[in-house]
């Protein structure tokens, strides 16, 4: 039988050990039968045979599995070099994780948002289909269009399409109901992204039509759906449930991990066919609802897709009888799947990122060489001595590259644990800055790129060092004092480019982490227009479906905001269908006012919520307890309204009393200032707020706002975690679905809402301040070792006469020079490097010169410092003591 290398290659060594003991027991006794002494013929055969072990190694590097055991030993000496010296090897591979862990965390994040194919079959091929007038912005597709394209188009087949179920849908189970994500979608969206149900047939690949069709009343339920509210039950096929007020057969359980849309967030998903209504028969505003996805026909491309679409569409523009509509829905665009789930903006921002990390990395295999080449100089007697028994150059720097790598290897271990540490302590911050979860679980490709960062780090660092050492002349490394031999002129030199490259790259991430830093300093000093402090937020999960023909404004808001006033601690408590800043619902009001078109964010709001907010008018009043369902409709606007309705756009007055439009009844009577809605860097737009009391059944936005989304905001002086199990109880106590609402405060609210660009000024903090560290680390190891190594000059230079301030200046001399330099390459790579970054960027100058130069300042101070201390050193050597070590 066959044995495994380690197990056969001990066999064979122990078989030829063996062979060469009889083959000498054999000469011995011929030898005695001659007559020799036992003895004497003993030490004459083992003279014919010469060098046993020598020959056994020969014999044996011949064999298939030899290197592997040459690497064996290697790695022992290397583990045994690294025992010798801890400190040494806690410095190298301290320095390695740190850059391989940052490198692996950016790289864990881009793999996941960027790089990671979506969960379909031949995901390549997905393609999203978007109608557009050649602007950024794109519309939902009509259903006319799309049965266009299905009947036309050669370059795509499958066309599907979905639509986000309005409002919260509940699936109902007894008395309660678990709040899901659904989908309606097309009967043959499954087919068209190569995922079927696990369990379950799925939906018949009808095509929709506008009588029911057979797929009518069915629904097909996501793993995570299945496994929580229906305990993993395989007999759920066949059995009515209930989702809001309808009731629906389940037909099909998707995989685990599948969701649609991809990047949706994590609550449990059903998907329900679409049925085409009567607004679906033309091409008018409520029929523009659908978001299209298709497949790539065989042997079609991106770019033969989108020249066909582009010309299917310009006949089919022509059926639009709104100007409008004609211009907005023109041109039709193509892209890839996955590209539309991540914005332009998020991809630079990783990109860029994934940059920053790869120079922390950089820098830290900088660090890492400089040290082992300080490590090959200690040890140039060794390795000359090993030299003069026989070792070649290759197997000597093959001996060094296996203690580097064996370094790495440790650090890679280490790195990992810090990147996905990290991943899982930044993970709000990541939930919040980007379109699709960062799992911190590694996959192959995460872990193909660590090894080949493990064994780069390992080559990067040790290859230059282990050249040198081994070019160094074997005669004058082994005279006395040969030690110092390799401490040439050259390589100081190299050492001390090394460190100013280090100088150089920490100055660049500095500065593009100052800009950041500055950014994030002015947004946080932007007006709100608003007050922040001492709130709590719930975004209501409202049940809509225990409302039906009940006006909620009765039953359900008014009875939650009489609980909630009279909380302990409770100033004013308000609801509001999204605050400012939130992420939870937006209505957009689409008004003609004389010959402008305006449209508006429209808000309901409850008329306390002006006490909760502070938000102040600029002209008229709030709403008060005046404005109820029996009187007068009115609305408040902000200024950003004010300005396009107004006669004098300086005078939001001039408004007030003017009708919305002009044929509606609603009649403006205050004007609020402006806030930010949507986010801290973008300016106010127009708003319209309408008061809760008056949204009534009867009124045209009841079914808009009511029941879709709403936020409880609660002004308090107590602390948020007293005050959390409170305001959750009641909710509770008003509803049990709302019990599970989102409560966090206002401040975390506006925190977030600095997105990417907190994120980024994060993570460079920690990148910039790692490399800083790095950087000076590696300046003050080099000059203690440069002292070090001329402790003896120096201490003849003070015999001669030499101050200790000459000393001083002469050791600070060399440090500002490394300084220097390395500041002012960095400089110019720092202001190439800030492009990359010139959209995270508000109310800042990309090339801001109080961010340059304090990065600078800051790198020039901290590295001066770290060199006062070997300075320091080299001014107090005492010349006798200098020269007795000698």
């Amino acid at each position: 039988m066959k044995l495994p290398w380690p197990f056969a290659s001990a066999r064979r060594r122990d078989e030829l050990r063996q062979e060469f003991e009889a083959h000498l027991q054999m000469a011995v006794a011929d030898r005695v039968a001659q007559g020799e002494p036992e003895e004497t013929a003993r030490k004459a055969a083992m003279r014919e045979f010469g060098n046993i072990p020598l020959v056994q190694d020969v014999t044996s590097g011949m064999w298939r599995w030899a290197w592997m055991e040459q690497f064996e030993r290697d790695v022992h000496y290397a583990l045994r070099q690294i025992r010798r010296s801890p400190d040494y090897g806690a410095a190298v591979v301290g320095t390695l994780a740190l850059g391989i862990g940052a490198a692996a965390a950016m790289f864990t994040v881009v793999d996941r948002v960027l790089l990671q194919p979506t969960p379909y079959r031949d995901a390549g091929q997905l393609v999203s289909v978007q109608e557009t007038n050649g602007s950024d912005y794109t519309w939902p597709s009509p259903w006319l269009d799309i049965q266009s394209w299905q009947a036309q188009s050669r370059t795509l087949s499958e066309i599907a399409f979905s639509a986000k179920s309005p409002g919260r849908n509940f699936l109902v189970q007894q008395a309660n109901g678990s709040e899901v994500d659904a989908e309606r979608v097309s009967s043959n969206l499954f087919t068209a992204l190569g995922v079927q149900p696990s369990i379950g047939s799925g939906f018949l690949p009808e095509r929709p039509t506008f009588a029911a069709d057979k797929n009518a009343g069915t629904l097909v339920l996501s793993n995570a759906a299945w496994k929580e509210l229906f305990g993993a039950d395989r007999t759920i096929i066949g059995k009515v449930v209930k989702v809001n007020n309808d009731s629906y057969t389940v037909t099909g359980v998707m995989p685990p991990g599948f969701r649609y849309p991809e990047g949706s967030h994590e609550t449990p998903q059903v998907w329900i066919p679409i049925q085409l209504g009567s607004d679906d028969a033309n091409r008018s505003m409520k029929a523009m609802q659908y978001t299209v996805l298709a497949r790539l026909s065989h042997g079609a491309t991106l770019q033969s897709a989108s020249k066909e679409m582009s010309l299917l569409q310009q006949h089919i523009a022509m059926e639009y009888t709104n100007a409008r509509l004609r211009k907005d829905h023109s041109v039709v665009r193509v892209q890839n799947y996955a590209g539309v789930l991540v914005n332009r903006d998020t991809r630079t921002a990783l990109l860029a990122l994934q940059a920053a990390s790869g120079v922390l990395w950089l820098i830290a295999v900088i660090n890492a060489t400089n040290l082992l080449l300080a490590r090959s100089v200690t040890r140039q007697r060794e390795i000359a001595m090993r030299g003069a028994l026989g070792a070649s150059r290759w197997r000597v720097m093959q001996q060094m590259i296996a203690e580097g790598l064996t370094l790495s290897c440790a650090a890679a271990v280490m790195g990992a644990g810090v990147a996905f540490g990290s991943i899982r302590l930044l993970a709000h911050e990541l939930s919040e800055a980007l379109p699709l979860p960062a799992s911190a679980t590694p996959n192959g490709l995460i872990l193909l790129v660590l090894v080949l960062m493990t064994v780069s780090s390992a080559l990067m660092s040790t290859a230059w060092p282990a050249f040198l050492a081994v070019r160094a002349p074997i005669d004058s490394a082994l005279k006395q004092g040969g030690i110092r031999a390799g401490s040439s002129r050259g390589h100081h030199r190299l050492r001390s480019a090394l460190v100013a490259a280090e100088i150089a790259l920490s100055l660049t991430l500095l500065v593009v982490c100052g800009l950041l830093l500055r950014t994030i300093y002015t947004l946080r000093h932007v007006p709100l227009g608003f007050r922040s402090d001492h709130i709590l937020v719930a975004n209501l999960s409202i049940p809509s479906y225990r409302f039906t023909e009940k006006d909620m404004g009765e039953t359900l808001y008014g009875p939650l905001l009489e609980r909630a006033r009279h909380l302990h601690g409770v100033e004013s408590a308000g609801l509001i269908s999204e605050v400012p800043l939130g992420k939870t619902f937006v209505l957009h009001l689409e008004m003609q006012l004389s010959s402008t078109t305006i449209v508006a964010f429209m808000k309901a709001v409850s008329p306390e919520i002006q006490r909760v907010f502070g938000f102040r008018m600029a002209a008229g009043r709030f709403f008060g307890p005046e404005d109820n369902a029996n009187s007068e409709p009115v609305v408040v606007v902000n200024e950003a309204f004010a300005r396009l309705y107004s006669p004098d756009p300086h005078n939001p007055a001039m408004v007030l009393g003017a009708k919305l439009s002009k044929d509606s009844p609603l009649r403006i009577i205050g004007v609020l200032d402006d806030e930010r809605q949507k986010a801290v860097a973008e300016p106010a737009v127009p708003e319209v707020e309408i008061a809760i009391p008056q949204i009534t059944p009867k009124s045209g936005f009841y079914r808009a706002i009511e029941g879709i989304a709403m936020d409880l905001a609660v002004r308090t002086d107590q602390p948020a975690a007293e005050m959390i199990p409170e305001l959750r109880d009641t909710l509770r106590q008003t509803s049990p679905e709302l019990q599970n609402a989102t409560i966090t405060t206002m401040d975390q609210i506006v925190e977030d809402s600095y997105g990417s660009q907190r994120l980024a000024a994060h993570l460079l903090e920690i990148f910039g301040g790692s490399a800083l560290l790095l950087c000076i680390a590696g300046l003050y190891g080099l000059l203690t070792y440069i002292v070090s190594q001329r402790n003896r000059e120096l201490g003849v230079r003070v015999a001669l006469g030499a101050t200790r301030s000459a000393l001083l200046w002469l050791v600070m001399r060399q440090a500002g020079t490394m300084l220097l330099t390395g500041t002012v390459i960095g400089a110019g790579m720092a202001l190439i490097s800030v492009r990359f970054v010139r959209g995270f960027l508000f109310g800042v100058n990309p090339y801001d010169g109080w961010s340059l130069s304090g990065a600078a300042v800051l790198l020039l101070v901290t590295g001066l410092t770290a060199a006062y201390l070997p300075a320091r050193h080299a001014a107090h050597v005492s010349p006798v003591d200098a020269l007795r070590a000698e």
